[in-house]
């Protein structure tokens, strides 16, 4: 392979990261001062764009992304039920007891011991403060929606209000000359 071709393998391969073409041009060896120009032309090439669909592809493959699973892991966490996350007692269960759909939804968790402090240096433990983040339904449910077209953004256009008529009055005008 050439050292042009090698480049522009370095380019796809860069692009497909972050998909930020001018960073993509710069791991690929073009000029900093120019690269979002390159980055630009680049992009704008069907071979270019071919090979960066290829990568992509087989980037998602390997990683196993689909549309099924990514829309399955929003439905786990836009449809949580957040008494999964505790015993019958009201304890909070063990990360480890939890089912495959509550622990996907699990966002962050903290954990932290509480002790009692007695004479110099001495401590006992009484307790521990566990707080758990659940993952954002409204967001999620959101994300969901848009993808079912549940939601439309309805944009309103003002200031073209008797443009049409003030067309056909200058075409009139034309007409009669």
């Amino acid at each position: 392979m050439d050292k042009r071709k090698e480049r522009l393998e370095r380019f796809c391969r860069a692009y497909i990261i972050d998909f930020h073409g001018t960073n993509a041009a710069i791991a690929a060896g073009y000029s900093q001062k120019s690269a979002h120009v390159t980055a630009s032309r680049l992009l704008s090439d069907a071979k270019i764009c071919a090979r960066i669909a290829e990568l992509q592809k087989k980037q998602t493959d390997k990683l196993d992304i689909t549309a099924e699973r990514v829309l399955g892991e929003l439905a786990k966490m836009a449809f949580l039920d957040p008494r999964k996350f505790f015993n019958a007692d009201g304890s909070l269960k063990a990360v480890g007891d939890l089912d495959d759909q509550t622990a996907a939804s699990l966002a962050g968790i903290e954990h932290e011991k509480l002790f009692e402090h007695f004479g110099k240096g001495q401590a006992k433990e009484v307790g521990t403060t566990t707080k758990i983040k659940i993952a954002d339904k409204g967001i999620n449910l959101e994300r969901l929606g848009r993808h079912l077209k549940l939601f439309t953004d309805k944009i309103e256009h003002s200031g073209l209000d008797g443009l049409a008529d003030k067309l056909n009055r200058v075409r009139q005008r034309k007409a009669e000359k």
